[in-house]
């Protein structure tokens, strides 16, 4: 039985970039998982990740902290996304990212805040006046030792410094932008974790297929020995039918092999241990998605996408960096002051104070001024034209999800349709074979046009899935409502 409803059949579409990488899963093996890789990186979203200093391939792996369970354990779509969001490595560093802001802010506040220190110093001392200059006769120039102790709260301020005061902003926007980084990592890993489950369903509806067809050869080839020997047909016949058999052998022996790749590059993104056994529980059925309004799920991504958010906190920090830059030629304000208690012991001894205030400003540094804020504006209009450019960018992923939505679903229709047929005409060709009207070359050319029917209908199916997920992930609510568009429910 050949490709049916659901998601039996997954592969990829004849002449689409998906198919000619099975074209390669088929004859080249070696070469499949560069090309899966690539194939990720393309997907919406996953280029901006390389503003946000995590690369895109981070996503391609984790943290594994389990141990392989010793039997085979079910794995949903839903369990490998929970885990994906808990064990992804492009998750984890960009948590990190977001701890080493929050450092650096904290880092920029301080120079807002008073700094005190504190010192206790005991110190014994003999002084030769007579080396200082002072010679008193009948007095002995040595004096000493004696002992001084000093106990002692040392306070600095600095009351005005816009420099300062510019720099903690930037860097309190930057903190808010690895923050929203790491919420749009949780989308990215969404995708990758879906993108990695769905090639593993279609290798699995790959594999079921070329058993099938598999089945449906050693069949030809039965009924080519039966009628050779009954003498109605020539030798020709059964050898074509053991060639057509073996090429599936062929082929199933690759699909299975590409399965386990596959499934391999899927535990790598959520953390299993790669010698943990798991079989998939869910399918991806075909549900369409109609009546997409465009303007206004671009409007939707541009007001939820976090990566957009963290672009526009990251400019609103390189804004407060020029500020901080010209502020430097201002004049700034501190306060300094110590209160101790010093004598020669702590029982004889007295407090004592300082208290300063300073105003000082820059006479001549024309050359650094003017070099920082140099460099402080072209980062502000690198990260202008950046973030200009994703506006665009995100504008461009919504449409382009919607356009693979809308092409990969007419693709399902006409490649089940083409399966349908396939398969009536695979039929035809049997029973004229069975019944000795004609040769099994027909046949074998049906076989093989069904064969390619059902990669097709896999292909196809497989497109509009990932097209779907994507045009979550476009919107920037794929961890969110990734089961609305991945069961096609309406956005």
């Amino acid at each position: 039985m050949r490709a049916s409803g659901g998601m039996k059949r997954l592969r990829r579409g004849k002449g689409s970039t998906i198919y000619r990488m099975m074209d390669l899963v088929r004859f080249r093996p070696a070469a499949v998982l560069p090309v899966t890789l690539g194939m990720l990186l393309a997907l919406p979203g996953m280029a901006q990740t390389a503003g946000s200093g995590v690369s895109a391939s981070s996503y391609q792996g984790s943290l594994v902290t389990d141990k392989p369970t010793g039997s085979v354990m079910d794995l949903s779509l839903d369990e490998a996304i929970r885990r994906g969001l808990q064990h992804n490595l492009g998750v984890i560093l960009q948590g990190s990212q977001q701890e080493s802001a929050a450092g650096a802010r904290l880092q920029q506040l301080q120079a807002l805040l008073p700094t005190v220190d504190a010192q206790a110093k005991i110190s014994v001392q003999q002084i030769n006046l007579a080396a200082e200059g002072f010679k008193f006769p009948g007095i002995n120039p040595i004096v000493g030792p004696f002992q001084v102790v000093d106990f002692r709260a040392y306070l600095t301020w600095s009351l005005l410094n816009v420099a300062s005061m510019e720099n903690f902003i930037a860097a309190r926007h930057n903190f808010e932008g690895t923050k929203l980084s790491a919420q749009d990592a949780r989308d990215i890993v969404v995708l990758t974790v879906g993108n990695a489950y769905l090639l593993c369903v279609a290798d699995a509806a790959r594999v079921e297929s070329v058993s099938a067809e598999l089945k449906t050869t050693q069949v030809s080839l039965d009924q080519a020995n039966a009628n050779h020997d009954a003498g109605t047909s020539p030798k020709l016949d059964v050898l074509r039918a053991q060639v057509d058999n073996q090429n599936l052998q062929q082929q199933l022996i690759v699909a299975k092999n590409q399965l386990e790749k596959d499934k391999l590059a899927l535990a790598r993104t959520i953390g299993l241990p790669l010698a943990q056994e798991f079989t998939l529980t869910d399918s991806a059925p075909y549900a369409p998605l109609d009546n997409i309004d465009v303007d206004a799920a671009v409007a939707q991504a541009l007001k939820n996408r976090k990566d957009l958010q963290a672009a526009a906190e990251q400019l609103k920090g390189a804004k407060a960096q020029k500020t901080a830059a010209f502020a430097q030629q201002l004049p700034s304000a501190s306060f300094s002051g110590d209160f101790g208690d010093i004598g020669t012991t702590p029982a004889h001894s007295h407090d004592t104070y300082t208290a300063a205030g300073t105003v000082s400003a820059p006479i001549l540094q024309i050359a650094k001024t003017r070099g920082d804020e140099e460099v402080a504006d072209a980062k502000y209009r690198q990260l202008q034209a950046e973030y200009s450019d994703m506006t665009q960018q995100v504008n461009a992923d919504v449409r382009d999800a919607i356009l693979d939505i809308q092409a990969a679903a007419k693709l399902v229709e006409a490649t089940k349709s083409n399966v349908d047929l396939a398969n009536e005409a695979l039929s035809e060709a049997q029973d004229r074979f069975k019944a000795g009207v004609s040769d099994n070359l027909a046949t074998s050319q049906a076989e093989s046009q069904a064969e390619q029917a059902s990669d097709q209908y896999i292909s196809a199916l497989y497109q509009h899935n990932i097209a779907k997920l994507s045009l979550a992930r476009a919107l920037g609510i794929a961890q969110t409502n990734y089961k609305d568009y991945f069961g096609g429910k309406q956005p």
